[in-house]
């Protein structure tokens, strides 16, 4: 389990969440709310082995994503696709619970299987090999990396390579770490369909001599048609691609109010005074127009291109579209506080019918982390401490 507390990237330590909190939260034997029925969250999301025996499933639940430095493993890493299940919102809170029965996630080594899946870090120069292990899969896949110059055979779509990962199979790609920037991964076979599965991530590649902001953090957007999920689980239910239609709307895999969970979620916990920056990364099908409460931010990067500083101008809402990487940065030099960042399309801050809800996130100042304010958001995105 990651010592980190927040979104993914470089966020407060366990020990740091203790403190701001008074000492309320004990972390012990947490990701800390109660699930369906009576099954505890650190089965829902931190074990791929239990499962929770009221659904009628034995399939393993996700995890929260997690940052594997690949240039500190050998410049390698192994990724497999595991069916799973994806508890967006497991709390009858606002709308909850929400799930969906069946999602194809990457699991990087010995992890644990995560929607979205493992970010994977490296350095500029870095060429990481990345094997795909199909070897218990029954279907095809591919990987295709966005943001990396690389030969024909390693792109990943299996029309145009003729390289095509099946049932039983293992490749290995060669991916370069010669665009520096936040990219995506995905799955490039009926790539309509393994997408919606859940089979994306973020690729990372810092440029040389990097220098990371005080705070930095990491964010897939994503909405969802839960119908393809649940017709893939075996359920009765009529769904084409031409006729999509989400329901569903997540940032790092979660909705409001679970998005706020400190381990399951993804809040951008920070210090007054601190840089931050935001690596966001679209990989649903529709524009999310992102928006920060009382923060105006820089744009500093599309998708790996480092943006001039006389080109940055301060702003608070970004259209992100289907495929686009941005890093934005700010200062935290508001009254300190708890202030949302949000997708403006306010229907994807719902969850089924109640708002608020779906792609709503937070920016957490550590000082307001011991008032009644929190612990009743930490209540709503069931966490127990």
């Amino acid at each position: 389990m990651s010592d980190r507390i927040g979104a993914p990237g470089l966020g407060l330590s366990r020990r740091e969440f203790v403190a701001a909190t008074g000492g309320v939260a004990a972390l012990t034997g947490m990701a800390g709310c109660m699930g369906q029925g009576t099954t505890q969250d650190s089965e829902l999301s931190n074990s791929s082995e239990e499962s929770s025996s009221d659904s009628g499933s034995d399939l393993p639940w996700t995890s929260s994503p997690e940052v594997v430095q690949v240039d500190e493993q050998g410049d390698s890493v192994t990724l497999r696709s595991v069916t799973s299940r994806h508890a967006v919102h497991p709390m009858d809170s606002m709308g909850g619970p929400i799930e969906l029965p069946s999602v194809w996630a990457f699991q990087a080594d010995d992890g644990k299987p995560s929607v979205p899946g493992p970010i994977l870090r490296t350095t500029e120069g870095n060429d990481i090999e990345v094997t795909l292990d199909n070897s218990d899969a029954n279907m095809p896949h591919t990987l295709h990396f966005h943001g990396s110059q690389k030969t024909w055979e390693n792109d990943g779509v299996p029309t145009t390579t003729g390289v095509t990962v099946n049932a039983g199979e293992k490749h290995t790609y060669t991916i370069p770490a010669n665009v520096p920037g936040t990219h995506l991964y995905h799955c490039h076979y009926q790539t309509h369909r393994h997408i919606d599965m859940g089979m994306y991530g973020i690729f990372r590649v810092d440029p040389k001599g990097y220098e990371p902001a005080d705070k930095e953090y990491f964010f897939t957007l994503k909405e969802w048609d839960s119908r393809v999920n649940r017709q893939m689980a075996g359920e009765d239910v009529d769904y084409s691609p031409r006729n999509r239609n989400p329901d569903v709307f997540t940032i790092n895999g979660k909705s409001l109010p679970r998005t706020l969970h400190p381990e399951d979620g993804s809040p951008i916990i920070v210090d007054h005074g601190d840089t931050v920056r935001l690596h966001m990364v679209n990989a649903g099908y529709m524009s999310h127009p992102m928006h920060t409460h009382n923060h105006r931010f820089r744009l500093v990067e599309k998708d790996g291109g480092q943006i001039p500083d006389v080109a940055q101008y301060e702003q608070d809402v970004i259209n992100i579209a289907p495929a686009e990487r941005y890093t934005v940065e700010f200062k935290a030099n508001a009254d300190p506080g708890i202030y949302l960042m949000h997708c403006h399309k306010v229907n994807h801050a719902m969850n089924g019918n109640s708002y608020p809800g779906g792609m709503v996130n937070a920016i957490v100042y550590r000082d307001v982390m011991d008032t009644d304010i929190f612990a009743n958001l930490m209540e709503y995105a069931g966490y127990e401490g």
